[in-house]
């Protein structure tokens, strides 16, 4: 337990998987790993220039906005979707549909299959029906929670087709999925963690990577 000086240091960080972190100062402490910072890869600025960059990059991409929706990954791709909307909005003028979409039901570590019946309410927000689905992540690794997304999208309806966009790569890929946009390739090894923190989650704006110990 922390004593109340302590407490004032630490702040809790909630992951996609449910996992708490406690972070105090350069040292976070996940579970029974501590993890220390090892590199700051991209400050609030550092992350706004990488989106305007995929931004024009999907419009250069796709010949223009028409039939484009934005499909953010829970959670940290969710933010980034509209941020990507709203700097399209700035270039082109036009709106960009935004949505999300929740792979608990289609992660392929599940024992139990997804229910048909809930199959469509996984995504929310947009109609991906013929359109051209771009699915924005924070984090790209294994490739898994892409392919689980595809599949909840395409459970959803009959995209056009799907694009996958990443603020960032860390490589490692277990299935042949490859990201259309990336913002920052970052190779990593195994032992260690990159944290992406977003203003609209975290408060603050960074890609931090983390050497366990």
């Amino acid at each position: 337990m922390l004593d109340a000086c302590a407490q004032t240091l630490v702040s809790n960080v909630l992951l996609g998987q449910g996992v708490f972190l406690m972070e105090i100062m350069t040292l976070i402490y996940w579970g029974d790993y501590r993890l220390e910072l090892k590199a700051v890869i991209l400050d609030e600025q550092g992350i706004k220039r990488t989106l305007t960059r995929i931004s024009h990059e999907i419009i250069e991409k796709n010949k223009g906005t028409e039939d484009i929706v934005f499909v953010g990954i829970k959670r940290g791709g969710v933010p980034l979707a509209h941020r990507l909307a709203e700097n399209i909005s700035k270039i082109e003028g036009v709106k960009i549909p935004v949505g999300s979409v929740d792979i608990t039901r289609y992660r392929d570590d599940k024992k139990k299959p997804a229910d048909s019946g809930d199959l469509e309410a996984a995504v929310s927000g947009v109609n991906v029906e013929g359109k051209k689905v771009v699915l924005v992540d924070d984090v790209m690794h294994t490739g898994r929670t892409a392919r689980a997304a595809m599949e909840a999208v395409i459970h959803a309806g009959r995209p056009q087709m799907i694009q996958l966009a990443t603020l960032v790569d860390r490589g490692h890929r277990e299935l042949p999925i490859r990201p259309d946009y990336v913002g920052k390739n970052i190779p990593t090894s195994k032992d260690e963690v990159i944290m992406v923190e977003l203003r609209e989650i975290d408060e603050a704006d960074s890609v931090k990577i983390y050497e366990t110990r």
